[in-house]
């Protein structure tokens, strides 16, 4: 549709291509360096009383459930032996604490096979042994809002796994190493052993000892799992990471490794935008475009879809294909931009909802995305998605996707009750601390239609900040089973801030909100610990199922009131203690089905 130029449109004093590369800007950045040093530990645990340690390194297997500080001396009591226990196509996870009082080099750990009685054996490929990486954080404080870093008490974090073969210990200092065991799916069951070797320069190797019972139960590959993750990516941050051209054949090589443990995770979404930046700019940076449009002189439109299709079939590639996600018609600031073809301008225009420019503008587009989303045979998984928005530009946004394109679904973060007001929404996520109703919930579920909650900057608990306590992670999957959500959403999964390899903070937010994993595919606390708590959901429906099919009234209460305790959304106290029982019973049940 054709239309003069009021004075809500903003001529831009750059040409296109400039435009897009201000859009961009992370493309011009240095790639961050693969190797680093950590930040100086600002804490008092500097003056930490390590007089009392033994010479030569210290090993000792210790609770996945804590993270220990880097230059506090530690207070355990050492342990050359664990047992950890799970089903067969289960991640499982370990800790061991290195520390010293003095400098050792070239520190390596290494898993053996792990052998049965019967001689069944678990290769060591199947194992995995990551040095732990600090980074800086900070605490909750108010949670969201703008904050200055001397505001808040800062301190390292133990949280990034590296991918480094070997590691050097100064002084004074620990060092966490994570083990990993993902017990193949044709795993024989048992009680399987295996030895945790640590060698360093100059020292004895020392020996733990790695028991693994295998239960003789199945968990089923994580593309076949129910649990809804969703999780918004960010291709931006990795361009800027690693220093290639955004959307180039590079940086699609650099996303394989970071999207692909998404995908590991069960992640079911794929996160697409639809113009410019749909939160303007509230990460460190700003989205680039995947759909570029363009006004024709003769007022017509036109819409390039050539990143978008390419980003979406990549993600699909890797295994995410429940749905596409599109944000936003309801942009944080309302506006949007376009290439102005007559005179090679970009325009940018506020377009609020309820307004003549928001149907005008937004009517030819949405008429030729359905049109293209058919063409690729992607319209019934795609959704038109909107984050927070309040009740007005919510309701007027609603009625022009009811009008001029009721064939595509609608997605949204909620935290006004929306769900209420548009209950055949196909998805929504509810604040995990706004109130909601578990009635509503159910009809959903039962409608078929998808329900989850999220968590944000204003969640003290449970969150995955980088200072949260390592099984809030967990926490996360179980308080799903509790409530009858279908999963979880959280706002970023890797949109990194200037640092992210050495300083988790960011100009808003707790530290850690921004992202869970870290460039070039690294893992993290926790991402390993979330993705516990989503095999754990996974395992409480097959066990839920089956004790209701054997009619194990007793067991199936016992459960269930386990799984009860989970649904609080306020940390209370003895929670991690109380997950923990809630795992062990889980295990015990399925040994006897």
């Amino acid at each position: 549709m054709k239309f003069n130029k009021p004075k809500w449109v903003i001529l831009l004093a750059f040409t296109v291509s400039l435009a897009f590369n201000q859009e961009g800007y992370a493309q011009s950045k240095a790639a961050l360096s693969e190797t680093f040093v950590e930040l100086p530990d600002p804490t008092d645990d500097v003056k930490s009383d390590w007089s009392k340690v033994p010479s030569g390194l210290q090993t000792s297997f210790v609770t996945i459930d804590r993270r220990f500080a880097k230059s506090l001396s530690p207070d355990i009591d050492k342990q050359n032996r664990v047992k950890i226990e799970g089903w067969k196509g289960e991640k499982l996870s370990a800790q061991i604490l290195l520390w010293s009082g003095t400098d050792i080099s070239d520190v390596q750990v290494k898993v053996s096979d792990l052998v049965s009685k019967s001689k069944a054996k678990i290769a060591s490929s199947a194992t995995d042994a990551r040095f732990v990486r600090y980074v800086m954080t900070d605490e909750f404080g108010p949670g969201c809002g703008h904050r200055k870093p001397e505001d808040f008490a800062a301190s390292l974090s133990p949280d990034m796994l590296d991918n480094l073969k070997s590691f050097d210990i100064p002084s004074k200092t620990s060092r966490p190493v994570w083990l990993s065991v993902k017990i193949p799916s044709d795993a024989q069951a048992g009680l399987y052993t295996g030895t945790v070797t640590v060698t360093a320069k100059g020292q004895q190797p020392q020996q733990l000892a790695l028991d693994l019972e295998v239960i003789d139960q199945t968990l089923p590959p994580s593309s076949e799992w129910s649990y809804h993750l969703d999780q918004w990516q960010h291709p931006s941050a990795v361009a800027r990471v690693e220093g290639v051209e955004m959307w180039s054949d590079a940086h699609f090589e650099a996303l394989k490794p970071v999207m692909q443990m998404l995908a590991d995770a069960g992640q079911k979404v794929i996160t697409t935008t639809l113009n410019k930046d749909p939160w303007n700019v509230q990460t460190y940076d700003p989205y680039a475009d995947m759909i570029t449009w363009t006004k024709n002189s003769d007022g017509s439109w036109t819409y390039d879809y050539a990143v978008f299709d390419r980003w979406v079939q990549f993600m699909m590639d890797l295994g995410v294909n429940d749905m596409i996600n599109c944000y936003s018609i309801i942009p944080w600031n309302n506006e949007i931009h376009y290439t102005d073809a007559s005179n090679n301008e970009l325009i940018n225009v506020v377009t609020k909802p309820g307004t003549a420019i928001f149907e005008e503008l937004w009517t030819p587009f949405l008429k030729d995305f359905v049109k293209h989303l058919k063409s690729k045979g992607w319209l019934e998984k795609t959704n038109i998605a909107m984050d927070e928005r309040e009740r007005e530009q919510m309701d007027a946004a609603f009625a022009l996707l009811n009008k001029v394109a009721p064939e595509i679904g609608i997605s949204y973060a909620d935290n006004q009750k929306t769900y209420q007001r548009f209950p055949d929404s196909e998805d929504i996520s509810i604040s995990v601390g706004h109130p909601f109703s578990k009635d509503d919930i159910i009809d959903r579920k039962n409608r078929g239609l998808n329900s989850t909650f999220y968590i944000c900057c204003s969640d003290g608990f449970p969150n995955q900040f980088t200072f949260s306590e390592p099984a809030e992670s967990t926490y996360l999957g179980w308080y799903a089973l509790a409530t009858g959500f279908d999963g979880m959403l959280r706002w970023a999964y890797n949109s990194w801030v200037e640092n992210p390899l050495q300083d988790s903070r960011f100009r808003t937010w707790p530290a850690g909100d921004t992202y869970i994993v870290y460039p070039k595919g690294r893992s993290s606390i926790r991402y390993e610990r979330m993705l516990e708590g989503i095999q754990d959901f996974e395992k409480a429906q097959i066990i839920l199922k089956a004790l209701k099919d054997k009619n194990d009234q007793k067991s199936l209460d016992a459960f269930q009131s386990a799984i009860h305790k989970m649904g609080a959304n306020q940390r209370f106290d003895g929670w991690n203690e109380e997950l923990n029982n809630a795992k062990t019973l889980m295990n015990e049940i399925s040994k006897s089905l």
